[in-house]
């Protein structure tokens, strides 16, 4: 597979939370490509930054050729993607990454933050019995389109829907016979995540977050510490873009 930048048309925008940006891209062929996981670099129109955001894929429409990606605004340049409107243009790379390894057997699928979104494409395409847990500190934003593809239980930090805790707290609460865990949010959460997963034997994918910059492995600046040396560098480190972003949670030290 070649990966090259582009440029897409944007098919719509639309504010799904505070901050909480939906935006679906048309991208042609490319839609076939993309496997649950995956994520793409965004690049600004804006001249003065060079470097691109990565941006995970939220959800794919083969039929018609488009993707979908939801963002939080933390900065310049995705403060500059969310004033993008239907039928303007914007570059893009994809899909880059590897994604999430599928099972047959029972499945928990744990999400954070704005670790939620790639989620979603993953839970639609898992041929499993299914429990998504979803983390928010207080407003929600897709849980109702995941309602779906298995058992949602929602944690918030303030109670304010669902269970009030963290998503480890939703899932002791609840109990499971999970075989697998697929789980991607925050550094903090994925370490329990993985705590979890090795106290009850349960294999663990991660998605790990990480700033980038090249995004397909060249510049090394976003690099985890991993169990066994990397071939690329002979150093005991992974590329989270190119190596990852899901991770084995026996590969790696968060």
């Amino acid at each position: 597979m070649s990966i090259k930048k582009i440029t897409v048309l944007v098919n719509s925008q639309k504010e799904l939370s505070e901050g909480i940006y939906s935006m679906w891209l048309s991208v042609g062929s490319l839609a076939e490509e993309v496997k649950p996981g995956q994520f793409i670099s965004v690049y600004s129109n804006d001249n003065s930054r060079l470097l691109p955001r990565p941006i995970s894929i939220c959800e794919v429409d083969v039929k018609r050729e488009a993707i979908r990606i939801v963002y939080r605004v933390v900065g310049d340049g995705t403060r500059e993607f969310s004033k993008i409107r239907a039928n303007d243009s914007i570059s893009i790379m994809g899909p880059l990454g590897n994604g999430f390894e599928l099972t047959k057997e029972p499945a928990i699928l744990i999400a954070g933050g704005i670790g939620i979104p790639p989620m979603l494409e993953l839970a639609k395409r898992l041929d499993c019995e299914k429990t998504i847990v979803l983390g928010y500190k207080d407003a929600l934003f897709l849980a109702d389109e995941f309602v779906p593809y298995g058992k949602v239980i929602i944690a918030t930090e303030d109670g304010s829907a669902g269970i009030k805790g963290n998503v480890i707290d939703a899932v002791n609460a609840e109990g499971n016979s999970a075989k697998t865990i697929y789980s991607c949010g925050p550094t903090p959460m994925l370490r329990a995540v993985a705590a979890y997963a090795k106290e009850n034997h349960i294999i663990a994918w991660l998605s790990l977050e990480e700033r980038m910059a090249c995004g397909v492995g060249a510049c090394l600046a976003c690099v985890c510490k991993s169990k066994e040396k990397d071939h690329h560098t002979n150093v005991n480190n992974k590329r989270i873009c190119k190596d990852g972003p899901v991770f084995n949670a026996l590969e790696v030290e968060i």
